[in-house]
């Protein structure tokens, strides 16, 4: 079988690699055609040595394509892939930056948190540029496959105003899987769970190992004697013990989500563990993309010698979108976690809510398992999440800059830490910062300097309460290819 495959944001060369190749070893899929886009023409280039490397190596009659013209790669796709990062380090040094100046800790902030949310400003317009050339060039009933950040508002945004068959993915929950699996002593194919909530609010509200219905003290006691989770994921298994569930999300991401566990500067480092910034440290997600940000140049002749390795040597991961691919082409039934509206699939979270839950796949599309309802916990830490992306996509899509500040403002960390005067001068600085990403604002730039050349809320020269190096936004402003 033969239909077209596009890749916006293709340049992130390593992910790119491994959607084709985990596509590639589905036999129907030998002749596929795979478009290539992105807005960095050096790194384009890479990623399609890298996959026609991998085309011939193995004697397919696969097609590669590569191009900066965005609409021309749509152009008769049946599925449409995106992972891209609107505004570069540049604008996310500045979604950390700000709001630390305000005493707003973050580990990653691409999510919920006042970063996240920016970045969900940012993203949105450029979503709703990939809809309408989906709607207008793509094959009809064409499927966005979203893997962007921040997951919930894309995926929103992309369904409710974009018009476009859209389900959202990410691989929280398998690794949250991997883990239980550890602690419990079984392989991972021996775990089978239900896993449901919010794209990295998701709890794994049943667990089985090899068929037996693991407890939670159970869980619990395995999380606190492993030599290694006991020391990395404290805020995990502190939930773990109160909710009487596990978390996808790894320690610094659910910190940042939850208004209790990084308010106060002298009890975050209880928290956290600084030997990967994944586990907590403050700005460890932009520390970690800013040293490794030319890493595609260094590891590219690796990259090329994996490719020549033959396809039967590649063992194919666990990433959704091939599998989802798999079944609506062949019927072979796919089961996974997705991102799509709730209507219901969750009786105890709001219909309009983009959740993440368990669904099945096959000719005739995603079919979610309905009738899930989360422990009262976690249906109402959820809910406060849900109630900033539906602000966060209505301030968006009409560039009210008052429904940004009260979306931010509503935020479980940011309003355990700011007053409401605090939260309107950081959000002016965050839109005067990110102008240039920010069309929909545009109109509301100048009254957003005005008032931040008169402002009377104290800010503080503050770079968290635990963070290994500090790089200024001057710094990343200098850095070759920030922008993407």
């Amino acid at each position: 079988m033969s239909f077209k495959v596009a890749i916006i944001g293709a340049g992130s060369v390593g992910f790119t690699m491994t959607l084709i190749s985990d596509l590639l070893k589905v036999p129907e899929f030998a002749a596929v055609e795979f478009a290539l886009t992105d807005i960095n023409p050096h790194n384009l280039d890479m990623i399609r040595q890298i996959i026609e490397s991998i085309v011939s190596v193995n004697r397919l009659p696969a097609r590669v394509t590569a191009t900066t013209d965005r609409r021309a790669a749509i152009t008769g796709a049946r599925y449409i892939m995106s992972c891209v990062r609107v505004g570069g380090l540049e604008a996310f040094a500045t979604d950390i930056s700000v709001p630390l100046k305000y005493g707003v800790d973050q580990c990653v902030g691409d999510t919920i948190c006042a970063g996240g949310i920016l970045y969900g400003q940012r993203n949105i317009p450029v979503i709703l540029d990939f809809c309408r050339d989906i709607r207008e060039v793509a094959e009809p009933g064409a499927l966005f496959l979203n893997y962007a950040n921040p997951m919930a508002m894309n995926t929103w945004a992309a369904l409710e105003h974009g018009g476009v068959n859209t389900v959202g993915l990410c691989h929280g929950v398998q690794h949250g899987a991997h883990q239980i699996a550890q602690v419990l002593g079984v392989e991972d194919s021996e775990l089978d769970y239900v896993c449901s909530g919010i794209n990295h609010q998701t709890w794994y509200i049943d667990i089985r190992a090899k068929g037996r219905k693991v407890e939670t003290d159970e869980l619990i006691a395995g999380f606190e004697k492993h030599p290694v989770y006991s020391k990395q994921e404290k805020v995990r298994i502190d939930v773990l013990k109160r909710f009487g569930v596990y978390s996808t999300e790894s320690n610094g991401h659910l910190s940042e989500y939850l208004p209790w566990y990084r308010k106060r500067p002298e009890e975050i480092g209880r928290w956290i563990d600084m030997s990967d910034w994944i586990h907590g440290e403050t700005g460890g997600y932009l520390r970690y993309s800013t040293e490794r940000r030319n890493w595609f140049e260094t590891d590219f002749p690796r990259f090329k010698a994996e490719a020549v390795k033959p396809l039967g040597e590649y063992r194919r991961t666990t990433e959704h979108a091939s599998y989802i691919i798999e079944a609506l082409e062949t019927g072979r039934t796919y089961r996974g976690h997705f991102n799509v509206r709730n209507n219901g699939v969750i009786r105890n979270l709001p219909a309009d809510a983009i959740i993440e839950s368990p669904g099945f796949v096959d000719r005739f599309g995603i079919n979610m398992v309905e009738g899930i309802e989360l422990p009262i916990a976690c249906a109402a830490t959820c809910s406060v999440s849900v109630s900033v992306q539906r602000m966060s996509v209505a301030a968006a899509m009409s560039g009210d800059l008052d429904m940004l500040k009260l979306a931010v403002l509503h935020d479980p960390l940011v309003g355990a830490i700011c007053t409401p005067d605090e939260v309107w001068q950081m959000v002016d600085e965050m839109v005067v910062a990110q102008a240039q990403w920010l069309p929909q604002y545009a109109g509301a730039i100048e009254g957003a300097k005005a008032r931040l050349a008169r402002g009377t809320v104290k800010t503080r020269d503050w770079q968290g309460a635990a963070r290994k190096t500090v790089r200024s936004v001057e710094e990343l402003r200098e850095m070759k290819g920030a922008h993407h």
